[in-house]
C-alpha cells in the first residue's frame, strides 16, 4: 500500500486500514471507536479491537502531516485529480458541537453548522476545486485564547484568518496551485489575511458584508449595497452598467447573472483593488442571490496589467471563480455526514488532527474508486498484514550460550546441581546474603526476645 512506509510496525498498518475500513463501511450510528470496530456502543468500549484503534489514534508513533504529505502527492500524480492552475483555494471555517472543556481547542464560539454561539471545537480548512473535482488540501482546528496564559497576547495563539491565510500558503507549497483564493464575508474584515496573501503572491476573491462602511467623501457610496445601487440599470434591454455573465452548473442548466464594476472608497475598477458585484436581479439586488466581491485580479482594461502578477480577469471569469466556493459546502456535507468527521472520542490534540487527516484520506480514496473501479481481486497478490503474522514483528529466540553455567561444579556439561557440591554453592549465596537486621529495643506488649 502507498501509505505502509510511514507506519513502523505492522500493528500501526493494520490500524491504519482498519480505522479507514471503519470510515468508509455503511453505518447508521455516529462513526465512534466502537462503530468503526463494529462492536457495541457502550458496552464494547472495552473490547480488544476497540482499544487498538484508540492507542493507534492517541497512542502510536506516526505523524499525521506525513500521511497527509503522501494523499496529496498521490492526489497530484492522479490526472483525473491533478491540480491545475485554472481552479481556486476556497477557505473555510466549520465548528462542531463538543461538551466540556477538558477537549483540546474547545471552547464557547461561534458555530455556523447550528447557527448560534455554543461550545465546541472550530476547524479552519482549505479545499482545492475546478468544479469538478473538489478535495480538502489541509486543515487546523482553531484554539480559542482562552486556552493560552496571556489570552489574545500570547506569542502561540492565531487567529481564524491567520490559520487560513497559513494553510492557504502550505497548500501552494504542496504543489496545488490556483487561479484565486476564495473566502466569505467572515475573512474580508482582516488585514492580517489579506497582508499574508499579497506577501504569498496570491490573488483573492472575498465576499463582502452588503452594509459594511468604510471611508468615502459625503456624496458617495459608502457600503457595497450602496455602491450597487449607484449602478445605472434600467432593464435587459438596457442594462447601463451591468453587464450579462452566462453561468454553467454541473448538473447541466445554466443561469443569467449581471456583473458590474463598482467604486467605493479605495475600490476602483482599474485600481489595484475592485469591487465587482454579481446579482440576478440589479434592480432588487435579492439578498441570497447578490455577491460583493473584493478581488486584486486587474481588470482586463487596467493601466498595471501588464506589470501585475496576476492575469487579468474579466467579470465573467470573476462571476465563475466565486461560483466554486459552493462546493466546500458540499465537502462538509460528505465528510461530517457520511465520513464521520466530528465523531471522534478523543481529547488530545494531536489525536483530533490524526482524525481529520484520516477522514481526508478516506474522502480522497472514494475518488480514486469514483475513477478507477476496483477489478477482481487477485488471490495469487500476497497479503500486506497476514493474519497469522504477530503484530510485534517475528519473534527473536537467543542463540544457546557457549560457555557453560557454573563451571567447575559440575561433573558433566549441565546445569548445576546443589547437591553435587552444596558447600561452594552455599558459599557464594553467603556472600550474597543481606545484612542482619539490628533488633530494636523491647516494647511494650511484644515482649520480644534478644538472640
Amino acid at each position: 500500500m502507498c501509505f505502509d512506509d510511514l507506519f513502523a510496525s505492522l500493528a500501526q498498518r493494520r490500524g491504519f486500514r482498519e480505522y479507514l475500513t471503519g470510515l468508509l463501511a455503511p453505518r447508521d450510528r455516529n462513526r465512534t471507536l466502537t462503530c468503526l470496530a463494529g462492536a457495541e456502543p457502550v458496552a464494547g468500549a472495552r473490547d480488544p479491537a476497540v482499544q487498538r484503534l484508540q492507542f493507534f489514534l492517541s497512542e502510536a508513533p506516526w505523524e499525521a502531516g506525513q500521511v497527509n504529505d503522501r494523499r496529496l502527492e498521490l492526489l497530484r500524480e492522479r490526472p483525473e485529480t491533478a491540480p491545475h492552475a485554472g481552479g481556486v483555494i476556497v477557505i473555510d471555517d466549520s465548528g462542531d458541537r463538543k461538551d466540556g472543556t477538558a477537549t483540546a481547542h474547545v471552547g464557547r464560539q461561534w458555530l455556523g453548522r447550528y447557527g448560534k454561539t455554543d461550545n465546541g471545537v472550530v476547524t479552519v480548512t482549505t479545499v482545492w476545486t475546478d468544479g469538478q473535482v473538489y478535495y480538502p488540501l489541509h486543515a487546523q482546528p482553531y484554539t480559542p485564547a482562552h486556552h493560552f496564559p496571556r489570552g489574545q497576547r500570547d506569542p502561540g495563539f492565531r487567529t481564524k484568518p491567520q490559520l487560513a491565510a497559513a494553510l492557504t500558503a502550505e497548500g501552494q507549497q504542496a504543489g496545488f496551485p490556483c487561479r484565486a483564493v476564495v473566502a466569505d464575508c467572515a475573512y474580508s474584515t482582516s488585514d492580517d489575511w489579506y497582508l499574508a496573501l499579497r506577501e504569498a503572491r496570491l490573488a483573492y476573491l472575498v465576499h463582502l458584508k452588503p452594509h459594511r462602511g468604510t471611508w468615502a467623501p459625503a456624496h458617495e457610496p459608502h457600503t457595497p449595497i450602496d455602491a450597487a445601487h449607484a449602478l445605472a440599470w434600467c432593464d435587459a434591454e438596457h442594462p447601463g452598467d451591468w453587464t450579462p455573465v452566462e453561468r454553467h452548473f454541473r448538473d447541466g442548466h445554466t443561469e443569467t447573472w449581471w456583473a458590474a464594476d463598482a467604486t467605493l472608497g479605495g475600490w476602483q475598477p482599474h485600481g489595484v483593488c475592485r469591487l465587482v458585484v454579481a446579482t440576478t436581479d440589479p434592480a432588487a439586488l435579492p439578498e441570497k442571490a447578490t455577491w460583493y466581491l473584493a478581488t486584486n485580479l486587474p481588470h482586463p482594461d487596467a493601466p498595471h496589467t501588464a506589470t501585475s502578477t496576476h492575469p487579468p480577469a474579466d467579470l465573467a471569469e470573476i462571476v465563475r471563480l466565486y461560483g466554486l466556493r459552493p462546493w466546500v459546502e458540499q465537502s462538509y456535507k460528505q465528510i461530517k455526514g457520511e465520513l464521520g468527521w466530528a465523531d471522534f472520542q478523543v481529547r488530545s490534540a494531536r489525536a483530533i488532527k490524526r482524525h481529520q487527516t484520516l477522514v481526508n484520506c478516506a474522502f480522497s480514496f472514494c475518488w480514486d474508486q469514483w475513477f478507477a473501479p476496483p477489478g477482481p481481486l487477485d488471490t495469487t497478490a500476497p497479503d500486506a498484514c497476514p493474519a497469522n503474522r504477530p503484530e510485534r514483528g517475528p519473534s527473536y529466540t537467543p542463540p544457546a550460550p557457549t560457555a557453560l553455567l557454573a563451571q567447575g561444579l559440575t561433573r558433566r556439561p549441565l546445569l548445576a546441581n546443589p547437591r553435587h557440591h552444596p558447600a561452594p554453592l552455599m558459599a557464594s549465596l553467603d556472600r550474597q546474603r543481606p545484612a542482619r537486621r539490628t533488633p530494636g529495643p523491647p516494647r511494650r506488649g511484644h515482649h520480644r526476645q534478644t538472640p
